[in-house]
């Protein structure tokens, strides 16, 4: 398998869902302007939609330090 091969390989479907209490939960958010199907990419301090672009912030832990500007749009 060459180096391309692995960096192109897809996390399974199985990995965006979890089981708690016998119902099915979202370990990931899904996009605002996408809607449901469409799951958003987990970086960091942020989270990305890789179809439209949209970022949402993650919210700052310390309310004290918490920053006027939760969501961003790339628009």
């Amino acid at each position: 398998m060459s180096k391309n091969d692995r960096s192109k390989r897809k996390k399974p479907i199985s990995s965006y869902y979890k089981i708690e209490d016998g119902k099915i939960k979202r370990t990931l958010p899904t996009c605002d302007r996408c809607g449901p199907g469409y799951f958003m990419a987990d970086h960091g301090n942020r989270y990305s939609c890789g179809h439209c672009g949209f970022t949402r912030y993650k919210t700052a832990k310390n309310p004290n330090k918490a920053s006027a500007r939760e969501d961003y749009s790339s628009d």
